[in-house]
């Protein structure tokens, strides 16, 4: 792909790729390509699975320093610690707001549904159900919320990065760019007196994270080009291993699922309009690349590089981009919570118990806390669920009813993916025109699809990047 700029041009020609080169149309193909390898050849589906583990593990590979130098570079050049604290706190109040709404509305809908009606499970038959769940999470349990908070914080700088522990890395990215600011201050002080002081970090040492990090979207704009073929394998293997006809036993609670994820995602459209002035079909046309690699993957975390980058070219600040997405991939899983309120009323419906009112607000405060460690952990809605039955302490359900959504669970990957996906974009509008750091006007022309100036930084994830001819 090659730029070529003509100072003499008066106006810049777009010259588009043919429609097979388009990222949308190769992963719609491989999606549906997928789909038909499974149904028709579940063995062979189910062996596809190296595929997509490969393909998110080069891109997981990369994301610690991409957070890391997007992040560092964004707080030294704002260069102001109170500035970065509150675009935190703001933040993590709306995640807090969101979720909690989140887990009522999937309450809502569940009492109005009832998707677990008709199931007539007896507790008898699920006497294998607490082994079934421990092979599912491989023993494990979610971090308490003390130990969840203390795991922010790296036991070293390296440990973070070799871990890929994203929070981890947020944290110590964060101090490194306020460090950066500071001392950019105390040098400015330096050489021009008592009042020369600086408010941009050491000029090198920026530019130097600014290459390292071109060098990182570099590589991933080199892995992006497997893209499809992992999306291939990630949609063989779910179809192969769980099959199609799980749809039919569990078609109830799914159709809850997705109605409340459709119902949720207009009230987050709501949302984005009212308070950042974003039209969010607009958007979704926008990320439609990133959003058809997160279903086909049903992983959000291989397109958070390309998420934050269409981000700051939508005109959310490169600080507030880089603080709002990493954070919410922990604290804002809107779609995780929906669907986790929706099932503890599915499993009390579906053993006949009829939940008070006392108890689903009990469910409710417990999910509040088990919902902010999921990331990450093995079967952690398992998890969260086994909590949650736990502290509602309802004798008519034990816990290895949880067993009963190990057939469905796979299945509602795709809406907890989008909704998920959307509601950290929603997010990172909205706390972007919460601190005063949205453009609005170079928001609006680039979800209208008009030409708009190349930011400092161009996209070296983008195929598509304008190349530039005299007409």
């Amino acid at each position: 792909m090659s730029v070529t700029i003509d100072s003499g041009a008066a106006t810049p020609t777009v010259r588009k790729p043919p429609w097979y080169r388009s990222l949308f149309v190769q992963l719609l193909v491989a999606i549906v390509a997928g789909v038909v390898v499974g149904a028709c050849w579940p063995g062979v589906g189910a062996d596809l699975k190296p595929l997509a583990d490969g393909f998110i593990k080069l891109i997981k590979m990369v994301i610690a320093p991409i957070i890391f130098c997007t992040v560092v570079l964004g707080i030294a050049h704002v260069g102001d610690m109170r500035a970065v604290g509150r675009i935190g706190v703001k933040a993590l109040i709306y995640f807090e707001v969101i979720t909690t709404f989140a887990l009522l509305f999937g309450l809502v809908v569940g009492n109005l549904v009832k998707p677990g009606a008709g199931f007539d499970i007896d507790p008898q038959t699920l006497a294998t159900g607490a082994e079934k769940i421990a092979r599912k999470t491989g023993n494990g349990e979610l971090p308490h919320t003390v130990d969840f908070l203390l795991n922010i914080i790296p036991a070293s700088v390296v440990s973070a990065f070799a871990e890929n522990a994203l929070l981890q890395v947020l944290f110590f990215a964060v101090l490194f760019g306020l460090g950066l600011a500071k001392f950019g201050e105390r040098s400015g002080t330096a050489a021009g007196g008592a009042g020369g002081v600086g408010k941009q970090a050491p000029p090198v040492i920026l530019e130097a994270i600014d290459h390292i990090g071109r060098v990182f979207f570099t590589i991933i704009g080199w892995i992006m080009r497997l893209a499809p073929l992992g999306a291939f394998g990630a949609m063989a293997y779910i179809v192969g291993q769980y099959g199609l006809s799980s749809l039919g036993s569990y078609g109830k609670l799914i159709a809850c699922c997705y109605l409340a994820a459709l119902l949720f995602l207009l009230i987050l459209a709501v949302v984005a309009r009212v308070f950042a002035g974003v039209n969010l079909w607009k958007f979704v046309r926008y990320i439609k690349d990133e959003l058809f690699l997160a279903l086909g993957t049903a992983s959000t975390e291989v397109v958070l590089p390309r998420i934050m980058i269409k981000l700051t070219e939508a005109g959310c600040s490169k600080a507030t981009t880089g603080l709002v997405v990493p954070t919410g991939y922990s604290f804002n899983l809107d779609g995780a919570t929906l669907y986790l309120s929706i099932c503890v009323l599915f499993l009390a419906q579906a053993l006949g118990v009829d939940l008070s009112l006392g108890e689903q607000i009990t469910a409710v405060g417990v999910l509040m806390l088990t919902s902010k460690g999921m990331a990450g952990v093995p079967g952690s809605s398992f998890l969260a669920l086994s909590a949650t039955v736990t502290a509602i302490g309802h004798g008519s359900i034990p816990v290895a009813a949880v067993a009963l959504l190990l057939g469905a669970d796979r299945i509602m990957d795709s809406m907890r993916v989008t909704v998920n996906l959307l509601g950290n974009c929603v997010a990172t509008f909205v706390v972007a025109k919460w601190e005063g750091q949205l453009d609005t006007e170079r928001m609006r022309k680039v979800l209208d699809g008009e030409d708009v100036p190349p930011l400092e930084e161009a996209d070296p994830m983008s195929e598509y990047a304008l190349e530039k001819v005299t007409p």
